[in-house]
């Protein structure tokens, strides 16, 4: 019922709900994703809700946001508790784009996603009317990715005795662009170390997920591995050498922890095993422009070989991997041989924990 108003952009209370079941259906959890999917299937009897009073305005709201799964409408004929069957609208997936996994629980739905649907929906919504439903279902894995970040982020505290609800006055908000990224921007105030309140600033941000960063490490061998790979934003900055030195790194999937996603993104881009995480901290990678969140680490690993043709495809990926002597790697990073940031941050803590891991 959340969802269906925030979806609706107002209260259900002025609409009318009846139970009411569906023959020869079921509803199934879609594979690897967060939502679920109706199908044919005979003698199984899909149970669900029908929902009358919904207005044109209601309508094209739920379509647009079910249009982000690659959902249609259908008429079928639905059979209520009374005894009574009535004509019916429902949203079927596209044939063949989504995979059925195991029979779907709205309970254990709620428990386990319904707090990250609620905020991708927000999300999607401050869309409508602005774009179409092709471009947010395109945009949709994105921006559930971000939505799985924002609830790390409402753990992530210090101790800071300020709140936001009385320290900052938000006067606008409004959602610029989206595709892979997000761009939002705002008018607030905020309050200021003398107790005021802070002239109305205008800032945008760069709405990103959370990633991961692993440098992998050899503590028996004493080398590190890294990846290189074509970086579009370093081609933009009119950089003559795109071609990034990096530590692997990737964002964080929905229902993915941090050390989740640092193993498979070790899997994906260098084709190697890590044998234990090393926490290295976790850190905004530029608070003054986006929201991405780094978690780092060293990664544990036997590092015997290189590759040329790490990543994945489906991502655009081409990524080869260089072995380097422990030595070797902090000479380049001492004599500025490296541009990227977070390969600065793991390297300085490695060496500060290199005899303790080689122990």
């Amino acid at each position: 019922m959340p969802l269906l108003e925030l979806v609706l952009g107002r209260p259900a209370s002025k609409l009318e709900f009846a139970q009411a079941t569906l023959n020869d259906h079921a509803v199934y959890s879609v594979k690897d994703q967060a939502f679920p999917m109706i199908v044919h299937e005979n003698a199984s009897i899909a149970k669900g809700l029908l929902v009358r009073g919904l207005t044109e305005e209601d309508h094209g709201r739920l379509t647009f946001y079910e249009g982000g799964f690659d959902y249609d409408l259908k008429a079928q004929t639905v059979d209520l508790s009374d005894g009574s069957k009535v004509q019916a609208l429902v949203f079927y997936p596209e044939p063949g784009l989504w995979t059925r996994a195991q029979l779907w629980s709205l309970q254990d739905w709620v428990d386990e996603w319904g707090a990250m649907t609620l905020l991708a929906a927000q999300d999607v919504m401050g869309y409508y009317g602005k774009i179409d439903a092709e471009q947010i279902a395109r945009s949709f894995p994105a921006i559930r990715m971000r939505a799985w970040a924002k609830l790390a982020a409402h753990q992530r505290m210090t101790g800071d005795a300020r709140e936001t609800a009385k320290d900052v006055i938000l006067h606008d908000h409004r959602r610029a662009y989206v595709n892979y990224f997000g761009m939002e921007e705002v008018a607030l105030q905020h309050r200021q170390y003398d107790g005021s309140m802070g002239n109305v600033l205008n800032r945008s941000s760069l709405m990103q997920g959370s990633a991961v960063i692993v440098l992998p490490y050899d503590p028996v061998r004493d080398t590190v591995l890294l990846v290189e790979q074509f970086r579009a934003p370093i081609f933009l900055a009119e950089d003559p050498e795109p071609w990034m030195w990096e530590p692997v790194a990737g964002m964080i999937d929905p229902g993915e922890t941090p050390e989740q996603a640092a193993r498979r993104e070790a899997e994906e881009e260098a084709q190697i095993f890590l044998d234990r995480l090393e926490f290295a901290g976790g850190a905004y990678s530029s608070s003054g422009s986006s929201t991405e969140y780094l978690y780092l680490y060293v990664g544990l690993a036997d590092l015997t070989k290189t590759i040329e043709s790490g990543g994945l495809a489906s991502e655009g990926e081409d990524i080869r991997t260089q072995i380097l002597p422990y030595q070797d790697f902090m000479d380049r990073v001492d004599c500025h041989g490296f541009k990227d940031l977070p390969l600065l941050a793991v390297a300085h803590w490695l060496a500060r924990h290199r005899e303790r891991l080689r122990g």
